[in-house]
């Protein structure tokens, strides 16, 4: 898929990298799109990629003196969702990052990555827009920066030039007298694309509309403001006449299209109605209904932070990946041009990680990279350069079997087995991150990882059991 793989150690060498490589590379971060893209030959002119996850400093969530949030190029959209600065001061953008994909792919995804992606259905552009953001670009001739309202131009296309990597997001934290929230209307409850969502952020004087800002994403080439219902709302109290309007100048703003999704009419018409269930929630004080108090992460007891010794690295055919899989050093000369899953199962014969999907939905490739889990399908084998990966093989300690697996065979949890390594890694790493799960976490760990037997009752059961069966050792 690619030639070469660079993996960065500053932002400086990241992007003398983009200078003399052109058009044809590009920098991947979580890669969570990239690698799709690049799988599907969307992108067949690229043949370098520049890695900058181990850039240490780029995944710092901050508050400056001036009230203003800067979020580096690494912030995966599960650091947000564990950020109590940002619950407190970005709440919006917070709520959308829990809505997007599963707890593997949150791990990997970042924030910048999916305001790169520029798809105007991505969950964190719209907040982001509400909040009024902006980005910090970087190349070879210096910094500029960007207003998330100029940053783009149509679908998928921004103001990022080829030479530039996004290194800082930042925008004004909101105040004690703003509230907001963000909804998302979606056709499933988790690894859904949005068919409409919106951002809602409110200045308040006591009960009185100060300023808002209303935000759409996926009706439009790119995210709107939603102008006439913002100014509708200027002095005005929310009463539900008040609501009532602002919501229908909502559904007027949109300017959809009809897709596999939904169809241009319904999703004005789910504009007017998340419109509607936002400015309730703001008014009632309901906005974080239905967001957990301790969000499942599976990072396990705690994230780990790049190494600030990462000397770097630069992988083209025969260069050595050098990498510690259940335990035990590997060194590979092929397979640089895969995929992590791949690389596992074909060079490193591990083929309990299974593929399901190839598209990080279902999954059957679950890993932990570095202690947190991860779709493999969706991580370039490079990236296991210098990392520690553990696959389903490592769970077991010796003949004693983990007491997920022990669970899962005495409460007949396994059907076909294909899904069943993807769900034991999870739950593993959800009992390491919390020993006593309640059925809601349990829902939530497992939300990346799909079964196609039935329901999924004997496997809730048998994570309930293993729970209590590690307690009592």
């Amino acid at each position: 898929m690619w030639h070469e793989y660079i993996s960065a150690k500053t932002t400086d060498e990241a992007v003398r990298a983009l200078a003399e490589q052109g058009k044809k590379a590009r920098i991947i971060a979580g890669g969570t799109d990239l690698i799709l893209e690049l799988e599907r030959k969307v992108r067949p002119d690229i043949k370098t990629l520049i890695d900058i996850t181990r850039i240490p400093g780029l995944d710092e969530i901050s508050l400056d003196e001036d009230g203003v949030l800067r979020l580096g190029a690494m912030v995966t959209h599960n650091q947000v969702v564990a950020s109590k600065l940002l619950r407190e001061r970005a709440y919006p953008l917070v709520r959308a990052a829990w809505e997007v994909g599963s707890p593997q792919i949150r791990n990997r995804g970042t924030v910048a990555g999916n305001l790169v992606t520029a798809s105007p259905a991505n969950d964190t552009i719209t907040p982001l827009m509400a909040l009024g953001a902006w980005v910090l670009l970087k190349s070879v001739r210096g910094e500029r920066r960007v207003p998330l309202s100029e940053f783009y131009s149509g679908v998928r296309k921004t103001a990022l030039q080829a030479d530039e990597m996004l290194v800082e997001i930042a925008f004004k934290g909101m105040q004690s007298n703003q509230r907001g929230t963000f909804i998302k209307m979606a056709l499933r409850r988790a690894q859904a694309i949005s068919v409409v969502n919106i951002a809602l952020v409110l200045t308040l004087n006591e009960d009185t509309v100060e300023a808002s800002s209303i935000t759409l994403g996926a009706v439009s080439p790119t995210i709107i403001h939603a102008t006439e219902a913002e100014a509708s709302l200027q002095g005005r109290q929310l009463s539900d006449d008040v609501i009532a309007k602002a919501a229908e100048l909502t559904r007027q703003a949109a300017r959809p299209i009809d897709d596999i999704r939904g169809s241009a009419a319904y999703r004005r018409e789910m504009a007017r109605v998340i419109a509607k269930r936002g400015l309730e929630a703001i008014r009632n004080n309901e906005t974080h209904a239905g967001f957990p108090a301790e969000p499942v992460l599976l990072w396990g007891k705690q994230m780990r932070q790049p190494a600030d010794d990462f000397a770097g690295a630069h992988h083209a055919p025969g260069a050595d990946i050098q990498t510690t899989i259940n335990g035990k050093k590997y060194a590979f000369s092929t397979g640089h041009e895969k995929t992590l899953l791949r690389l596992l199962r074909e060079e490193a014969g591990l083929v309990g990680s299974k593929e399901g999907c190839a598209e990080g939905e279902c999954g059957a490739c679950t890993v932990f990279m570095d202690g947190q889990a991860v779709m493999s399908c969706l991580v370039p084998a490079p990236r296991a350069h210098g990392a520690e990966i553990v696959t389903v093989e490592g769970l077991a300690n010796h003949e004693q079997l983990h007491p997920v697996q022990e669970a899962f065979v005495h409460e007949g949890a396994v059907q076909c087995g294909y899904c069943t390594p993807g769900f034991l890694m999870s739950a593993a790493k959800l009992l390491e991150e919390r020993p006593h799960p309640d059925t809601n976490a349990i829902e939530q760990a497992i939300t990346g990882n799909l079964c196609r037997c039935t329901g999924y009752y004997k496997i809730i059961k048998a994570i309930e059991e293993a729970s209590k069966h590690s307690v009592k050792e």
